[in-house]
């Protein structure tokens, strides 16, 4: 634990030496994004980027790390929280355990479309979860997409939480994941998003569960040709900056950060269900089996405990109540 503390404490004074020797007028801030270059999420940042750098006549840009270049996301966000990094692409697993009202967002289940999931976040709601990060060291500027995950897997077709039972699932290294795919009635499995595709071959996993384009780009719909279209969780991703960066700029330019970030959204929305009609007409030439339809209701329904174990303030049960009473139209 020392060692490990050491070194993101080392990485965080390597960045911010590295950023005042840069010898330059433009004030450049060091953006962290484990996906590629060309995944949604990155290309939105660089979007904000050159929006930035117009509307700051040069004054502000952006840097962006992608593939994972300054590492994974759980020692990024330290270094971020440190002042090392300065914006960060993240998963709100990783938050989960540092700011409770985050945990909402991921419950399994609880927007009933993208439509219901994008009015929440671009509401009250959303900006209050997002407030809720500035006490432990992060500024949320910004929500991006991360697709509605659902279950695969190469042994049958799931309709069913029956049809679930005694399979090896893979899942995040998150509570919440695990407690939801034992509640259904599969083993849990966490494991490394990069072991999955392996797992899946050797038959030390039967499936996963994830959104179109991580099932396609992985190459996990050829390993898995079963996919359920469960949409049980539409967990979205964060944009956050650190604050020990964000108490060094003027309001001005503060100003113009948020403008940027929210600016990214729409844009970052565009991509991603163009990447979704990509991954999904890929998929289905391929021949994979697509459950389109089924029944949700005993699926949720088998959410109650998760909802209970979870759910552990008056606050978060407050905003979960208002998370449901959003309607998607007007």
């Amino acid at each position: 634990m020392c060692s490990r503390f050491a070194r993101l404490l080392i990485l965080a004074c390597l960045f911010c030496t590295s950023e005042l020797n840069a010898g330059s007028n433009t004030l450049i801030f060091r953006t962290a994004e484990t996906q590629a270059a060309d995944y949604p999420t990155a290309l939105a940042i660089t979007y904000m980027g050159a929006l930035l750098e117009e509307w700051s006549s040069g004054e502000l840009a952006i840097k962006l790390y992608a593939g994972g270049q300054l590492g994974e996301e759980k020692d990024t966000l330290e270094i971020t929280i440190f002042g090392g990094i300065d914006l960060n692409r993240i998963n709100m697993a990783p938050l989960n355990s540092i700011v409770p009202e985050t945990v909402v967002l991921g419950l399994p289940f609880l927007f009933r479309s993208t439509t219901h999931m994008r009015k929440v976040l671009d509401g009250d709601i959303g900006e209050e979860i997002l407030a809720s990060l500035e006490p432990f060291g992060l500024i949320g500027l910004a929500y991006y997409d991360s697709g509605a995950r659902s279950f695969y897997n190469n042994q049958r077709p799931i309709h069913s939480p029956a049809d679930l039972r005694g399979l090896k699932i893979r899942v995040q290294n998150s509570e919440l994941s695990v407690a939801m795919v034992e509640a259904l009635g599969a083993n849990p499995t966490p494991m490394g998003f990069g072991q999955v595709y392996e797992s899946l071959l050797l038959g030390t996993i039967d499936g996963s569960e994830n959104n179109w384009p991580s099932y396609e780009s992985t190459g996990h719909f050829e390993a898995a040709g079963h996919y359920t279209l469960t949409r049980h969780t539409m967990t979205p991703e964060v944009l956050v900056m650190s604050k020990h960066r964000w108490r060094k700029l003027s309001a001005e330019q503060q100003k113009l950060i948020r403008r940027a970030a929210k600016a990214s959204v729409p844009y970052m929305r565009q991509q991603w269900d163009k990447r979704v009609a990509l991954s999904q007409k890929k998929v289905l030439k391929a021949g994979v089996k697509v459950i389109n339809t089924p029944d949700l209701s005993p699926f949720a329904a088998a959410m109650q405990p998760v909802y209970k174990k979870f759910v552990t303030s008056e606050k978060m049960r407050d905003l979960l109540k208002r998370i449901q009473s959003v309607q998607e139209t007007p």
